[in-house]
């Protein structure tokens, strides 16, 4: 599964593969691309256990109304981040085996995994001024 991916440097749209090695680039201009894919009870093991990078999950919900206003936080956090981490997007609703595996209760509920793990986690919205340091922590850990 591909997702399309707009380079914030030339503004070519790239399609991104959820998983692979390496990290994506762009086929126009070669700089790194935020690496930003959706992913669901049947592929979360291959697309965020077997990363070969950090993963920023992000357990969401379309209804709710603190996920629609962190999710261009975490995007912008992407980009800034573009071949250190990999965003990956999980809808609650359409993946309640991730959610009861983590024991997800709230959400926006954001988690760092490093190596297959969880080794941060951070529930509820908040700007970009505090995610920001959150996620610089759980990278430098």
């Amino acid at each position: 599964m591909a997702d399309i991916v707009s380079c914030p440097h030339c503004g070519q749209k790239n399609r991104v593969q959820a998983t692979g090695d390496g990290k994506p680039v762009c086929g126009k201009c070669g700089k790194p691309l935020p690496w930003m894919v959706n992913a669901g009870d049947k592929d979360f093991a291959e697309v965020v256990e077997m990363s070969n990078i950090p993963v920023l999950v992000d357990v969401w919900a379309p209804w709710c109304g603190p996920c629609r206003m962190v999710s261009p936080v975490l995007e912008k956090l992407a980009a800034e981040k573009a071949g250190q981490i990999k965003l990956v997007k999980i809808n609650a609703d359409e993946a309640p085996d991730v959610s009861r595996h983590f024991d997800i209760r709230s959400i926006p509920t954001l988690m760092v995994f490093r190596g297959g793990k969880p080794t941060a986690t951070h529930i509820g919205a908040a700007p970009a001024a505090v995610l920001r340091p959150w996620l610089e922590d759980a990278l430098s850990n």
